[in-house]
């Protein structure tokens, strides 16, 4: 067994590994000691760092090397070889180090060791004394995790309205709601990560309004906040259609971490569920009620699952998975009422339904900004460093329209990990360094056993092409626009999607 498990573990990188046998960006998965080590070769030079993600514990060598940093197959999580900081969400934490010596032909991984600061130092003399934030999602504590890593030690508040601290988002329609995953896997940190690091966390906080001239926030319990730089990171909210009974008690949107609780409990007592909408949150939401048992029937007017962004080919495989799994489809149609155990369609069908969750789309939350006089459309403009056209006003998320290196306009998206990025960039840019957002869309989607990745930005696309087999949940899909690819989606072939995501990095260069 013992042998086993070290087979698995990889070679002991304390024994040395022969020079000759590591290619340039070659990697290398082992172990010292009890640790699991990558060995990277870069440049001539060799850097020893975790083996695994700190996000979800994506195997690094799976992976890219791509400059100084490695990048995670799964969620193009990156780490930079030298220091081990997380350079790319959504990881946040940073992995450990290991000194490195060659020696007679061969390199050897010695102790762990203590890295430098990663903090850049702030370009401007007078820094802000009272940052806000506005929000408690993942660009708003992406931002404020940002700022304490680069060493910003003022006054640092977080409005949030949600009764919870931030959490993993993504889990809440996953791994969570379907039950496999503990409740203590969704806060994205501790409360003591708050305390410890002077993050002044105020939850079910309303924010009323914003007076840009005296750089002050009003609460709706009539407190007011001064801030020097204020980032906006509001969020989107769920779309309720206009259909009669969408107001009952047994109708939920997925949201926050409230709405999951109340979908599991509902969950826990019902045998029927109707999801309105065939959008990639409805679908994880099918996916995960079908783990926990219930009957499952999906409403969605379009012809096939996500076909406007995936196309026809992916559209249909999606459906056929979660047919596979039990979930009924109504495809081409719309609900007409919804009752206390029933969903009646406009073509008279009716739908048992102890359960309705309404995965309907969702809209910027933007009318804060607008009554403070933000420029807004579809979305709060802003310039290539977030800065919205009131100075010292920021926004990120998914609010935020930004002018685009590669679709040459704005645009606005609503991805966990751009959320994310764009509150890191928000928070160095609030500190002075000018930084532009010019990170490659990316999300991923989880659909039973079967992920897809997607980077870019696919809006508009005019031409697919297919390279292996969707049938054989082998394929990367690249989508067109003027005959330049715009979008790449994937299954299983990270490494690919890696390669995309890098190519659409270069293409804005």
């Amino acid at each position: 067994m013992a042998s086993e498990q070290n087979d698995q573990r990889g070679p002991d990188l304390r024994e040395g590994i022969a020079v000759a046998e590591m290619p340039e960006n070659g990697m290398l998965a082992g172990h010292v000691g009890d640790d699991e080590v990558l060995l990277v070769r870069k440049d001539g030079a060799f850097f020893a760092i975790g083996r695994h993600c700190s996000h979800y514990h994506g195997p690094l060598e799976q992976g890219l090397v791509h400059g100084f940093e490695v990048r995670c197959p799964w969620h193009h999580a990156g780490f930079d070889l030298r220091t081990g900081e997380a350079t790319r969400a959504p990881a946040l934490n940073a992995l450990p180090c290991w000194s490195v010596e060659e020696a007679a032909g061969k390199v050897f991984v010695r102790e762990r060791r203590d890295v430098p600061s990663a903090r850049r130092p702030p370009p401007a003399a007078e820094q802000p004394q009272r940052i806000v934030i506005v929000g408690g999602g993942a660009a708003g504590f992406a931002a404020a995790e940002m700022l304490r890593r680069q060493g910003y030690g003022d006054s640092l508040v977080m409005l949030s309205e949600d009764a919870d601290a931030p959490v993993d988002r993504p889990n809440l329609s996953k791994d969570y709601l379907a039950g496999s995953a503990p409740e203590d896997w969704v806060p994205l940190r501790s409360d003591d990560f708050y305390r410890e690091n002077g993050i002044e966390l105020r939850l079910s906080t309303r924010v009323e309004a914003i007076d840009p001239a005296a750089r002050t926030v009003a609460l709706a319990d009539g407190g007011a906040v001064p801030y020097d730089r204020l980032l906006l990171a509001t969020g989107a909210e769920p779309v309720r259609p206009p259909i009669p009974g969408i107001d009952l008690p047994h109708v939920h949107t997925l949201r926050s971490f409230a709405d999951c609780r109340a979908i599991v409990a509902a969950a826990a007592t019902t045998r029927t569920a109707v999801v309105l909408g065939a959008s990639f949150i409805g679908l994880e939401v099918a996916a995960s009620l079908r783990a926990r048992g219930l009957a499952v029937h999906v409403v969605a007017p379009e012809p096939r699952p996500m076909e406007r962004i995936l196309g026809a080919e992916l559209g249909d495989l999606v459906r056929g998975l979660h047919e596979s799994h039990g979930v009924v489809f109504h495809l081409e149609k719309l609900a007409a009422a919804i009752a206390a155990q029933r969903v009646t369609l406009k073509d008279g069908t009716v739908l048992e339904a102890d359960l309705v969750v309404a995965g309907t789309g969702v809209r910027p939350r933007t009318a804060l900004a607008e009554r403070a006089g933000l420029r807004c459309e579809d979305g709060v403009l802003v310039d290539a460093c977030l800065e919205t056209s009131v100075p010292g006003v920021y926004a990120a998320g998914d609010i935020a329209r930004w002018p685009d290196p590669r679709a040459g306009e704005p645009i606005r998206v609503e991805h966990w990990v751009v959320a994310e990025r764009q509150g890191q960039t928000a928070a160095l840019n609030m500190l002075g360094h000018r930084q532009a957002f010019d990170a490659v869309p990316f999300f991923w989607s989880q659909h039973y056993d079967v992920p897809i990745n997607y980077v870019g930005h696919g809006r508009g696309w005019d031409a697919l092409e297919i390279e292996g087999s969707i049938a054989d949940k082998d394929c990367l899909v690249r989508y067109k626009r003027g005959g330049r690819v715009v979008a790449v989606a994937s299954i299983f072939r990270d490494v690919e999607n890696l390669q995309a995501e890098i190519a659409l990095e270069r293409a804005a260069a």
